[in-house]
């Protein structure tokens, strides 16, 4: 499909620079652009692109001023960034999905699936499952017995989603996203160690999106719960019975120890750890690779094991990085001292 800068510009309250009758049908990146596709540029590091790019339009925000001529139209937008992604969910929602029950696929005698469902080849929906209108199954994907997808969802390969486990609307799992096995409870006893049974189960509210390979265990009792609008990056464990904000988004390799409560809108770094059975409040930014040992106070952001403040924490760095030669110098001066103390002994 093609659009033409003046229907973009309409779509995202834009104001066009250039000919508006331009059109593209793909997206580019500003330094790879090419004829009939549309970039953006809201980092200030790739303005040099913008002069030389082949783009047919780009999305500019309303403060950029050009220092020289620009081949492209631009589209001036409050911010390119943003318009960007709803350019993108839109192009996204225009493509035709695919629907209907592949000859291969297996749904249960007492699942119950919605208006639109697609279930593709070797996929699995057990017993008295419940799916949604509109939701896709992919193929090999997993949706356990008694479990409940809502509408819209999108469930790619390999994904699989537990017995009895409640998934809300729009969410999308990847590939490979495990929702709802068993939580890591294990007794000790002079044996070994006992399984304690989860019970329990995993609750995703609406417009949840699960990265590939990532997953989240079922309660032990109770259940485990993502709240609406959370994005979890690629490779996140959450553990038992733990609770995640809503809007709260977190990049690959975070790890979320169980019973542990997570406030609204936090946003984790690569490889954050935090302990099991504290609470983090709302609006709390931890940088890549800290290591949380106990709560957290609302709106704070940190970095570091344990962590603290980014300024201070930076500062620290510079100095760890001189602890060697502070260490010498440090030598130096006991050596001096033991040396001013013979002499005033003599």
């Amino acid at each position: 499909m093609e659009f033409s800068a003046k229907q973009i510009a309409s779509f995202i309250q834009g104001e066009i620079l250039g000919d508006e009758n331009a059109t593209v049908n793909t997206f580019a990146k500003i330094e790879e652009g090419r004829p009939g596709a549309l970039s953006f540029l809201s980092n200030p590091k790739y303005t040099p692109y913008i002069y030389d790019t082949q783009a047919s339009i780009v999305l500019v925000n309303k403060d950029f001023q050009p220092e020289r001529e620009i081949k492209a139209t631009l589209i001036k937008v409050d911010n390119a960034y943003e318009s960007l992604a709803k350019l993108l969910t839109l192009y996204e929602q225009s493509k035709p999905r695919p629907k209907g029950i592949d000859p291969l696929a297996f749904v249960a005698e007492t699942a119950k699936l919605g208006k639109d469902v697609y279930v593709g080849p070797f996929a699995y929906v057990g017993d008295h499952a419940e799916v949604g209108d509109g939701t896709a199954i992919h193929p090999h994907a997993t949706i356990g017995c008694g479990t409940k997808v809502g509408a819209g969802c999108i469930i790619y390969p390999h994904a699989t989603v537990y017995q009895d486990c409640r998934i809300g609307n729009r969410c999308v799992l990847h590939a490979g996203a495990v929702i709802g096995a068993d939580g890591f409870g294990f007794a000790p006893t002079p044996q070994g160690y006992e399984k304690i049974p989860q019970i329990g189960i995993v609750v995703l509210e609406d417009d949840v999106e699960i990265g590939a390979n990532t997953c989240v265990d079922r309660a032990t009792m109770g259940a485990t719960v993502v709240h609406k609008g959370v994005k979890l990056d690629n490779l996140v464990q959450i553990a038992h019975n733990d609770e995640i904000g809503a809007h709260t988004v977190m990049a690959a390799q975070v790890g979320v120890a169980g019973s542990t409560k997570i406030g609204e809108w936090c946003m984790f770094g690569g490889q954050v750890g935090i302990a099991g059975h504290i609470q983090i409040g709302s609006k709390v930014n931890l940088g890549a690779q800290s290591g949380v040992p106990g709560s957290i106070k609302e709106g704070q952001q940190l970095i570091g094991t344990p962590p603290m403040e980014m300024k201070p924490y930076f500062k620290s760095q510079a100095v760890f990085r001189r602890l060697p030669d502070m260490y010498q110098e440090l030598n130096a001066l006991r050596r001096e001292l033991n040396e001013l103390k013979q002499q005033l002994n003599k």
